[in-house]
This record gives structure tokens, sequence and C-alpha cells, in this order.
């Protein structure tokens, strides 16, 4: 019956309560991470339930989205669509870093009178570079190479080598962010004390 009356190869989809529940708990949780991160008393609380919403909008939006997938939904034209969706999402976060790379060789390129004219700033004690920051990088390209595996097995319909790849992909990312957090710990500098 898909198709009958439709005039077009797009899936529109119902009305969802979905992109408001998402925007509100994005929002929630930004003011959340900003009030957290200047101290104030209700901004731990707000972090947390903002990021609960938004995870659990993720998981339920998707699911959504798979589910439609899955019932035929996604013509050739959607899922041109989604690619599309996918590599601006992609051009976005290379974007974001690079205005934090920029930033940083601004800032240690041509460090100003404010900081003292040197860079790292008086009074900053850096980490060694061989040490948490090659094990970090090492992980996350581990993570690429991993998470290569089970794409490549994954398109071979080989299951099992799938999951395992996924599996040790979230690993090495836990592991990851688990370095990251013991780095920011034991900095001797805060989010909050500027360049």
């Amino acid at each position: 019956m898909k198709g009958l009356y439709q005039a077009h190869p797009y899936h529109l989809v119902n009305p969802s309560y979905w992109p408001l529940l998402g925007a509100l708990s994005g929002f929630l949780f930004t003011l959340g991470t900003a009030m957290y991160l200047h101290s104030y008393f209700l901004g731990k609380l707000m972090f947390f339930i903002g990021l609960g919403y938004l995870v659990f909008t993720m998981y339920i939006w998707w699911r959504d989205v798979i589910d439609e997938g899955l019932q035929g939904h996604h013509t050739s034209y959607v899922q041109t669509g989604l690619k599309y969706g996918m590599i601006i999402f992609i051009v976005t976060e290379i974007m974001f870093f690079l205005g934090f790379f920029w930033a940083f060789f601004h800032s240690a390129l041509s460090p100003t009178v404010e900081i003292g004219c040197v860079w790292p700033p008086k009074g900053i004690v850096v980490f060694h570079p061989f040490e948490i920051p090659l094990i970090n990088t090492m992980l996350l390209l581990l993570s690429g190479v991993a998470v290569t595996w089970s794409h490549h097995a994954i398109v071979e319909g080989y299951s099992e080598e799938a999951i395992m790849g996924l599996i040790i992909t979230v690993l090495l990312a836990s592991v990851f962010t688990v370095f990251q957090g013991y780095e920011y710990l034991e900095a001797t500098f805060d989010i909050s004390d500027g360049i």
C-alpha cells in the first residue's frame, strides 16, 4: 500500500514531539554545563537532567528512524538525503575543531601581554607530551582502526566480527575518557582560568 497515493519519492514523517524535547533537553544541558562550570548550585542538577533527557531523546528518535528504514520508507532519495546530512555534520565538526586549533595557534604563536608574552602562560605546568597525551592519541587511532574493521565486517556480512569491533571501539573510548578525566583533574589550570 506504500506509495499508492504518493506523488513523490520522499518519506514524510508523522508529527513528533522529539525535535521539541531534543531542543529543550539540549538547552537544559548547555545551560546546566555553563552554570556548573561557574559553580552555581543548580548547575550540576540541570546538567544531569539535561544529559539524561538528551540521551533518552536520541535513543527514541534514532529508534524511530531505524524502524522507518526497516519498514521500507527510506527510498534511494531519502538515503541520499541522510548521507548528505551526515556529510554536513562531519563538515561542521571539522569547522568546530578548526576553530579550536585556530584559537590555540593564535594564542601560542603570538602570546599577548595579558598572559606575559610567553606560551604557555606563566604559572601553567603542562603535561609531558609523551605520557598521557601520547597514550590518548594512540587510543583514538586504535579506536578508528577498530570501528573501520567493524564497518568492513558489516559490509561483508560478518556480524560477530562487527560486534567485536564495536565492543573494542567502545572499550577504547572508555579508557580514553578515563585518561582524559584524570588529565583534567590533575591539571594546574581550569577551564574558567581563561586562555
